[in-house]
């Protein structure tokens, strides 16, 4: 059978517009609170069983075209032997920060490490699942991020002062990040996964110079690293540099701050035969509107969308954590139902 979803990372216009959302695999889900009990996270996302039952579980309440693989952005880091942990109400924090050309050097000098456990997850989840499974991992700079900050971060300061202050250690660590995350990556296509995201959560804190300058060489890096599978780029708060997203990629993430049809018209410039697929982008805020309110939403979403050669409808971010899963199951029935498909 066609994937609607792997038809339109094609490029290519299926009968049904493919949906799935970020963050659909965790925890809004009660199911997914039921399995992992006490457990952490990271804990859970190195149960091969575990993972794959999680990442089951919304397509199977939902309906959705494709299966994010559950896991985190940190996985990779934790393989290489980095001591980081996801602390409830806070997210990740590592065991320090590393800032000093001598801490990066000694992280590293570290090999990706042994992902057998991740391999055999999406191997799990595939046997079971009828839908594509979608890898990923994070993007350079947000990984990069966090491990120069040591915590989350609403400005992201320390990374872009040790930008500008030291650069070849800034570079050190910006390819090593982009080297783990190929392996993260390629463990995760090695189980069957069919395609995959590349996540940049905290591009949209850097000028559309420093992005292109530091970052975006180690973007594209994984984007060119020969996978063999189709790819989605996605950063938050990256408006202003959709151009630069757009490099490499057979599909281009929105965010819910970026309006979908200029969106387009920006993809496509001064050549309005140039390919655009896109993917976006519902603001999650409206999941908890009046479904007639939520529903407008969605249907000016679909509307922008008829102007790229594809559309995968998704969040313009991810799934909020007290999200009712009803409205997620209804809407994407509404998505696949509506009449803006044809």
């Amino acid at each position: 059978m066609t994937s609607n979803f792997l038809s339109a990372l094609q490029g290519i216009r299926p009968t049904t517009t493919p949906v799935w959302f970020m963050r659909q695999a965790g925890r809004s889900l009660p199911e997914y609170r039921k399995v992992r009990g006490e457990m952490t996270v990271l804990e859970s996302c190195l149960i091969p069983e575990l993972a794959a039952e999680i990442t089951a579980q919304p397509v199977r309440r939902h309906g959705v075209d494709a299966a994010v693989f559950f896991s985190d952005i940190t996985v990779p880091m934790k393989l290489a032997g980095v001591d980081v942990e996801i602390q409830p109400g806070v997210g990740p924090v590592m065991d320090k920060a590393y800032r000093s050309a001598s801490d990066i050097q000694e992280l590293t000098a570290r090999d990706p490490g042994e992902a057998t456990l991740i391999t055999e997850g999406v191997r799990i989840a595939k046997e079971e699942l009828d839908v594509p499974i979608l890898a990923f991992a994070g993007a350079p700079f947000t990984m990069a991020a966090y491990l120069v900050e040591g915590k989350p971060s609403r400005d992201h300061l320390a990374a872009r002062t040790l930008m500008h202050s030291d650069p070849e250690s800034w570079f050190t660590l910006a390819d090593w990040c982009a080297r783990i995350s190929i392996e993260f990556i390629r463990a995760q296509i090695d189980g069957g996964a069919q395609a995959f995201q590349l996540f940049d959560s905290w591009a949209g804190s850097l000028s559309k110079r420093d992005y292109v300058t530091y970052c975006a060489p180690a973007s594209r890096s994984i984007l060119n690293a020969d996978l063999g599978v189709p790819t989605i780029h996605f950063g938050l708060g990256t408006g202003t540099m959709l151009e630069e997203f757009a490099v490499d990629t057979n599909c281009l993430g929105i965010d819910y701050r970026t309006d979908l049809s200029n969106a387009i018209k920006q993809l496509r410039g001064s050549d309005p035969a140039r390919a655009a697929v896109v993917q976006g982008n519902i603001d999650p805020a409206m999941l908890a509107c009046p479904q007639d309110v939520l529903y407008r939403h969605v249907d000016e979403i679909l509307d922008a969308g008829k102007q790229a050669d594809a559309h995968i409808v998704n969040l313009g971010h991810g799934v909020p954590k007290d999200t009712n899963p009803e409205v997620l199951t209804k809407l994407v029935q509404y998505i696949h139902e509506s009449n803006a498909n044809a």
